[in-house]
């Protein structure tokens, strides 16, 4: 129960209403405004930046001190030590798994990633130009209609089994995207292998070649998978979670947070850092750059700097700078002309006083691009990736949602327009 109490005052109300204020394990209080509607008021805030919609176990996030944790663990240490699948399994069910459970759930995944037959022929519905997010969030939706069994949410065992069938199948689905659009004979997964080095396989590979893909490049991508699994009330997961609200189906939900992925503003940071290099376009351009974005008055800006989170370092860039490093050494594209403009804004920025004390530090965005454009996945296929990442994050907090009682999401708005009118004549 609440022990603290914030009282509001409101031009109207005769008596001062008092309001609980909650204490998570850790984090700011929060006021609790639900009452508020039984006095004829409820509070204003756009995009809800100071409204906590839920409550949860899952992520908790400090941006000033730049902290991400994951059930309580650093993501820096799960970066270390752990791996996707097993990040995965913690989102899922709160703790780390088992050698026992581990080895299960990663068996229930590899033997999950294979997709219904039809759906070969859905891709065939989609023009060769169609956007790869476009593709993904109709199959995603699809998926309902072939998996319509074992779908009562009210059921924790029918939920963890939609959660599996959603996180095996969307690397194979990604892979797809790609394929469809270069005109390539799709790949089926390979039970033999890890569901990086699968969805490597799956993008690059041919029926006439034996399976090849680099180990490097395989912890690479599992790695960025893992740093992208979940990121807390972010705008994908608000939506898979108001979605959710309704009881429609988890592949409608997932659907809809890749929808709400897609948005250039959300998803599509990492594209807008590849757009900005080919905007540069040469290294003899960077000191001119460089300066429009010192320059307030002019609209460019560097992206992949700063976060709207953190106020410090991401912690998931220190992370990631090592393994780009890694990649670029691996495939000799250290004199890519794009990468040579990279690493010298990097530079830039962590040692130009400007950026340092306005802390606009190169974010995970900004090291994924260059990382992905390495190893040769076209800038439409960036936001793919990130919903395959992001997408057991979606997962768990729909199944956390679930699992504790919930009411429908219902907005309220501050209503501007025209009063009662009657209708001419």
């Amino acid at each position: 129960m609440s022990e603290k109490k914030a009282r509001l005052s409101i031009d109207g109300i005769e008596e001062t209403i008092e309001l609980p204020v909650y204490a998570g394990s850790t984090g700011p209080d929060v006021v609790d405004v639900r009452s508020l509607v039984g006095q004829g008021v409820f509070t204003y805030d756009p995009g809800f930046v100071s409204t906590a919609a839920c409550d949860s176990d899952i992520t908790y996030i400090d941006g000033g001190a730049g902290v991400l944790l994951h059930r309580g663990y650093p993501i820096e240490q799960l970066a270390e030590k752990s791996n996707f699948l097993e990040t995965c399994y913690l989102l899922l069910n709160g703790e780390l798994p088992t050698a026992n459970e581990r080895e299960a759930f990663e068996n229930t995944i590899r033997y999950h990633t294979m997709v219904d037959e039809a759906i070969h022929q859905f891709f065939r519905g989609f023009p060769r130009t169609a956007h790869p997010m476009a593709m993904l969030c109709g199959v995603v939706g699809a998926l309902s209609a072939f998996y319509h069994d074992n779908l009562d949410i009210d059921n924790p065992e029918h939920r963890l089994l939609a959660a599996h069938r959603v996180i095996a199948k969307m690397p194979t689905l990604a892979a797809m995207c790609y394929k469809h659009g270069v005109g390539q004979p799709f790949m089926y997964p390979q039970n033999s292998m890890g569901f990086a080095e699968n969805f490597l396989h799956m993008m690059f590979g041919t029926p006439c070649e034996e399976p090849r893909v680099s180990p490097v490049l395989a912890k690479a991508m599992d790695t960025l998978f893992l740093l992208h699994a979940d990121h807390e009330q972010n705008a994908s997961t608000s939506t898979v979670r108001l979605a959710g609200s309704t009881g429609t189906n988890p592949y409608a939900c997932i659907a809809s947070g890749i929808a709400a992925l897609w948005g250039p503003a959300h998803g599509g940071a990492n594209e807008a850092v590849l757009d900005m290099l080919y905007e540069i376009g040469d290294e003899s351009r960077i000191e001119e750059f460089i300066q429009r974005a010192k320059d307030k008055d002019d609209p460019f800006r560097l992206m992949g700097f700063g976060h709207r989170v953190y106020k410090n370092y991401d912690p998931r860039a220190t992370v990631i700078r090592g393994i780009c490093d890694e990649v670029l050494e691996e495939l000799g594209s250290e004199n890519d002309p794009l990468l040579r403009i990279a690493k010298k804004l990097e530079k830039i920025a962590l040692e130009d006083e400007y950026f340092i004390e306005r802390k606009l530090f190169p974010n995970v965005d900004f090291y994924s691009g260059i990382i992905l454009k390495a190893i040769g996945i076209p800038t439409s296929m960036f936001t793919v990736i990130f919903a395959t990442g992001r997408t057991p994050g979606w997962i768990a907090h729909w199944h956390e949602m679930l699992s504790e009682s919930y009411r429908i999401g219902r907005p309220r708005q501050l209503y501007k327009g025209y009063t009662k009118r009657d209708y001419p004549g």
